[in-house]
């Protein structure tokens, strides 16, 4: 874990090689991609109406506050009983934050499966293009889950976001909140 304080130096390859490589890959990515968003677009289109994409606010680099994009995967009821100002809580009632709410009625079956294949995150591309998120590095989290940060976890945020991490990969969106920035900083 990292050192309460440490500030991290970024080297020449952090601050130069890495962006460039990621906004190359980037789009090649979308260029290669380009199917594939079009084909989730338009189902996203026909079974949820307009607009396809949502711009989420997240925590980037230095605390930036970042739009991050995604396909919409659920329907925008606000009368689902879902509390939608931020992140759900244990049953223990304690600081453990889920990241995700289980059972979200608003979660439609074409969203569950755009989901499961990670395809909602995929106009993310985008922000890579844009230098706001990197494809490899701890994911930008939601600015109401940041506020319930302890100090030492606000060290995820000295590197640039990215699109998938090893939190993703290993956990794939379950979990506690406080287990997911464990991960990140080691």
């Amino acid at each position: 874990m990292a050192a309460l304080g440490a500030q991290h130096q970024p080297s020449a390859y952090e601050r130069w090689v890495k962006p460039s490589i990621d906004r190359l890959v980037g789009a090649l990515l979308i260029v290669a991609l380009s199917p594939v968003l079009l084909v989730v677009a338009i189902a996203v289109r026909c079974s949820l109406g307009s607009p396809v994409l949502l711009r989420q606010d997240r925590v980037g680099q230095h605390g930036q506050i970042i739009g991050v994009y995604k396909f919409r995967s659920m329907h925008p009821d606000r009368r689902s009983g879902v509390d939608r100002r931020g992140p759900s809580r244990t049953e223990a009632g304690d600081r453990r934050i889920l990241h995700k709410h289980p059972d979200d009625p608003r979660l439609t079956p074409l969203g569950r499966l755009l989901r499961g294949w990670s395809l909602d995150e995929l106009p993310q591309l985008f922000n890579v293009l844009r230098g706001e998120l990197s494809l490899v590095g701890p994911r930008p989290e939601m600015v109401s889950i940041v506020r319930q940060y302890e100090p030492w976890q606000h060290a995820r945020h000295q590197v640039r976001p990215g699109m998938t991490g090893l939190w993703q990969v290993s956990a794939r969106g379950d979990g506690l909140m406080h287990e997911r920035t464990d991960v990140d900083l080691d």
